[in-house]
């Protein structure tokens, strides 16, 4: 976090666990009803602001946003000119004068920085090139729902070395689980976040061979091969990836209890099949519910 005050959600890196921590537990007692935060924004409005095109992110951070008494106002793509015709920072000095909050899509991390670099207001990220850490607070919800805890458990990553992967490193620094990786060698993940990894002290592995990873994994994460914004969208990039595909062979690597992951939107029959995605094992749909709760535990920390 920067020392101004303000409270932005950028990266999970940026907060120690009590915080993170904090932030979990206001949105699992929320969904748990045994607190109410219906009127925590009231008269507050968050801007959002998309430069990619969204349905779960949208839809569950709106409906947060209203169902605590808040407004909110939504820029899509084609509505908003950040970083065209006028500095990201003066855009970010005008729009902290009308909301209360700003969250952004971008395909540009930068233009998050430079939005909270000047903004008087927090911003929250919702997802850029380089990390996606609201998805990982829902993500870690999920966790603490069917283990009871998140320290001491193998959690292993078959796939592409992406944003999300990013945020899953900088998780496990955080809560002190072992993050075990299995991606090509030319899809690694940046060399910045392992080097973060290693200088935080996370338990993190990395390896090319997804059966390697996924043994006596407690949860198994993948994500699309293809990230919007990728144009490698080609079929030596699928066959790179094919031996990292999530079925149930690989499944069965991990514990018996052992719960799948999937941030959403799938592409079945590529990075997971039907049969694990739909399978008693997935924890897919109660993550992607997770997504609101979560949401509303990061809202009530920077707004509160």
């Amino acid at each position: 976090m920067t020392d101004t005050g303000l409270k932005h959600f950028l990266d999970l890196a940026d907060y120690d666990t009590p915080d993170l921590q904090q932030m979990l537990e206001i949105g699992a007692r929320v969904k748990s009803g045994k607190s109410d935060l219906a009127n925590a924004l009231a008269g507050k409005t968050v801007l959002m602001m998309f430069e990619q095109p969204s349905t779960r992110t949208r839809v569950s951070l709106e409906t947060a946003v209203k169902q605590m008494g808040g407004n909110t106002v939504v820029l899509n793509p084609n509505d908003s000119q950040l970083g065209r015709g006028e500095t990201v920072g003066d855009t970010a000095r005008v729009l902290s004068r009308y909301v209360d909050a700003i969250a952004l899509r971008t395909n540009d991390h930068g233009k998050l920085d430079e939005l909270a670099k000047f903004a008087t207001v927090p911003v929250i990220n919702l997802l850029s090139d380089w990390s996606h850490p609201c998805q990982l607070m829902a993500d870690l919800i999920t966790m603490q729902e069917r283990f009871g805890r998140l320290s001491g458990l193998k959690v292993a990553w078959s796939g592409d070395g992406n944003n999300v992967l990013h945020s899953w490193m900088h998780a496990a620094a955080r809560f002190d689980f072992e993050l075990a990786i299995a991606c090509p060698e030319e899809r690694m993940p940046a060399a910045k976040a392992l080097e973060w990894a290693k200088q935080s002290g996370a338990k993190v592995s990395v390896t090319h061979n997804a059966t390697e990873a996924v043994a006596n994994a407690d949860v198994v994460v993948t994500d699309v091969w293809i990230s919007m914004g990728d144009e490698s969208d080609k079929p030596s990039l699928h066959n790179m990836l094919a031996p990292f595909r999530v079925d149930e062979t690989l499944m069965a690597q991990a514990k018996a209890e052992a719960i799948f992951l999937h941030c959403l939107p799938a592409k079945r029959g590529q990075e997971v099949t039907d049969a694990v995605l739909d399978g008693p094992q997935s924890a897919a749909w109660d993550e992607a519910e997770n997504r609101l709760h979560s949401k509303k535990g990061i809202l009530a920390y920077c707004l509160g």
